[in-house]
């Protein structure tokens, strides 16, 4: 499964490829101490959606326990057309239908284009088949296997055949990088052995909590960068070092890499890595910019 960005959002600067639809707005995801309100959330989003850098912008993440106030405030805000949106659950699969019901019949606001939920850690066929009746066949499923948060070895097998488990069942693999807890951040072993799961199934997956574009930091429990996920992605298509993409510190050789992929190979590393959840400020197509990965 496959799930590379349309050009269906391109803005008047051109936005190479790489880059298109790649970064997903997960404000209203965050701790509502945290972030600002859902006018400020959405204020921003359609503000850089509509900008310069407009083209890598993608989805707005949004549980549906905060649903209605979203649709209220992009009735309020009248925007020139829908924001494409990722429905996370948390209120239980139940809710689903009625959530999408609401937002089909808000066309003119919003497009659904993913539903995401967390995943027992022995999730099976039968509860992945379950999840996909409640998606429409234009919506992708996402299903975020809970990685242990032990380290233990036989565990971490254990996640990563659950992950297998999804992309073999036609839904995205969600893999977490970061969150409120320094637990959320998993280890640069376990996302290169991630990335190496989804390659080898062929499967789109997406990424949530990515706060930095470049890592900063080499020693595990670092954050993780954005650059750092394309490129270990690009040396899995080629058996490349995965790790030592992951762990590097060194944006302007990361960046030097990317601009020297061929058309095919970005085809292949956007059919894998389909979306980053990262908070919108500060702004990553200025750091993209700063690399000169952006015009």
């Amino acid at each position: 499964m496959t799930t590379e960005p349309s050009e269906r959002s391109a803005g008047p600067w051109s936005i190479p490829p790489l880059f298109a639809e790649l970064v997903d707005d997960i404000g209203l995801l965050l701790p509502r101490m945290l972030t600002p309100g859902i006018d400020a959330v959405v204020a921003r989003y359609l503000s850089a959606r509509d900008g310069r850098y407009g083209g890598i912008v993608g989805q707005l993440v949004c549980p549906v326990s905060r649903l209605s106030a979203l649709v209220a405030e992009l009735a309020r805000s009248a925007p020139n057309r829908p924001v494409d949106l990722s429905l996370v659950v948390d209120t239980g699969l139940g809710a689903v239908p009625k959530a999408l019901s609401m937002v089909l019949s808000r066309s003119s606001l919003l497009t659904p284009r993913t539903v995401e939920t967390a995943a027992p850690p022995d999730v099976d066929g039968v509860w992945l088949e379950r999840v996909s009746e409640f998606v429409p066949e234009d919506v992708v499923p996402v299903v975020e296997p809970r990685r242990p948060l032990s380290g233990d070895p036989a565990e971490i097998d254990g996640w990563l055949d659950a992950v297998r488990r999804v992309a073999e069942n036609g839904c995205a693999p969600k893999l977490r990088c970061g969150g409120p807890r320094p637990s959320d951040i998993p280890s640069v072993p376990e996302v290169g052995r991630f990335i190496q799961v989804v390659v080898e199934a062929g499967c789109g997956f997406t990424v949530l909590g990515v706060s930095q574009v470049v890592r900063r930091a080499e020693e595990d429990g670092a954050e993780h960068g954005i650059v750092n996920l394309l490129v270990a992605v690009a040396r899995a298509l080629r058996s490349g070092d995965v790790v030592d993409a992951l762990r590097c510190t060194d944006g302007e050789s990361l960046a030097q890499e990317l601009a020297g992929l061929s058309e095919r190979t970005v085809r292949g590393v956007r059919g894998l890595l389909s979306r980053c959840g990262t908070d919108l400020e500060p702004a990553p197509a200025d750091a993209f910019a700063g690399l000169g990965l952006l015009a």
